[in-house]
């Protein structure tokens, strides 16, 4: 259900800003009228996580060409709940993975928890054959300290990897 709000989200914010692509004055103007959302302190709080991090992706579109981009919201995994709901995204990545993404498509990872989401991606992309996210952008939303482990396993996936640090 999570990830389904976050594309939502993602996906919103995306058709607004492409409405405004063609308007760079106006582009400019609408970045600085936007209220940027904080960073969550509360790392159960999904939905202002939700709008951070969807604000994070959108910020990041650059040469997307797949109509919405697919986020996936990492839980910090300390209940049980949340273990399993992360185990079960895992195995729907790790699916996506095998079977590849097409050129053009995004996929943007993050979550409270920047050890967590970069152990989530290192995971998800092992088993990816070499070459088979050649035009695909993965990016990945943590800490500076997370950025080289979840770089070096993009690396042999031909992806365009993006950090974003929260």
């Amino acid at each position: 259900m999570r990830k389904l709000v976050l594309i939502a989200v993602v996906a919103l914010s995306a058709c607004l800003g492409l409405s405004a692509c063609n308007k760079q004055g106006d582009d400019q103007q609408a970045q600085e009228q936007v209220q940027k959302a904080p960073k969550p302190t509360d790392v159960n709080d999904a939905k202002a996580w939700n709008t951070y991090l969807g604000q994070l992706v959108q910020a990041n579109l650059q040469g997307m060409k797949a109509p919405q981009p697919y986020a996936y919201l990492v839980t910090p995994g300390l209940t049980d709940d949340q273990q399993a709901q992360n185990a079960r995204q895992l195995q729907g990545v790790e699916n996506t993975v095998a079977r590849g993404v097409l050129p053009g498509n995004l996929l943007a990872f993050g979550g409270p928890s920047s050890a967590a989401t970069s152990e989530f991606v290192v995971d998800a992309f092992k088993n990816a054959n070499p070459g088979s996210f050649k035009d695909v952008i993965v990016v990945f939303i943590g800490d500076k300290a997370d950025e080289q482990k979840v770089a070096d396993a993009m690396k042999p996936t031909g992806a365009t990897f993006r950090f974003v640090e929260m």
